[in-house]
């Protein structure tokens, strides 16, 4: 009987081990289980914000409509008259470049428009620019000719003055008006305005201090 009794307790023992290895083999399971899901959602977060920046940064640069830019890339004095400080007056023609510079990721399309040219404030030529378009991120040049004189111009005390000096001073303004396309769904309308100031020298027929704003 004892010899049986003997018998016994290794069989209990090792049932005791197999147990204990199950439940550790279970334990470690649900362990693996528990990282696979933190990976997963870890992965999932990861993804969502990296979505985000992706969908910010199109939204801040693609989708961002900016006005586009005109302005005098040159000008140059084809012909000019000038009178006498006794007698002040001028006639000239100019031909000058005018630049669209889109910023934007899709097209401008802008509508007919005029360049105004002024002498003491005072209308003195103006000059058609004709529609066009402006592809995404390229400037489109334009040459426009126009007729500048002081015909309309009456008891403008500077222009004496500017002659005697051999020099005069005349601004330009233009608007431009016209819809930006982006991946042919989104359209609004953008006007560009151009506001410069030229000093031509008379004695040189050339441009100097050309500043377009």
């Amino acid at each position: 009987m004892a010899e049986r009794d003997q018998q016994v307790y290794p069989l209990a023992q090792a049932n005791g081990h197999a147990k204990s290895d199950v439940e550790s083999a279970t334990v470690q399971s649900a362990e693996l289980r528990r990282k696979k899901k933190i990976k997963c959602f870890a992965y999932i977060a990861a993804f969502a914000v990296f979505q985000t920046i992706i969908i910010l940064v199109f939204a801040l640069t693609v989708m961002r409509i900016k006005t586009p830019d005109v302005k005098l890339g040159t000008v140059t004095v084809e012909t000019i008259n000038v009178g006498t400080a006794a007698s002040p007056s001028f006639s000239m023609r100019l031909i000058a470049q005018v630049t669209v510079k889109n910023k934007n990721f899709g097209h401008y399309k802008f509508d007919e428009s005029t360049a105004t040219f002024s002498y003491g404030g005072m209308k003195v030529g103006e000059a058609l620019i004709s529609k066009g378009r402006a592809k995404a991120r390229k400037t489109r040049r334009m040459t426009i000719a126009v007729d500048v004189n002081s015909n309309g111009l009456s008891g403008n005390s500077g222009l004496s003055s500017e002659i005697s000096r051999g020099m005069l001073t005349l601004s330009s303004h233009t608007k431009l008006s016209g819809k930006v396309t982006v991946m042919k769904v989104m359209k609004k309308r953008k006007t560009a305005e151009m506001n410069c100031t030229m000093t031509i020298n008379v004695a040189s027929r050339s441009i100097q201090n050309l500043n377009c704003q």
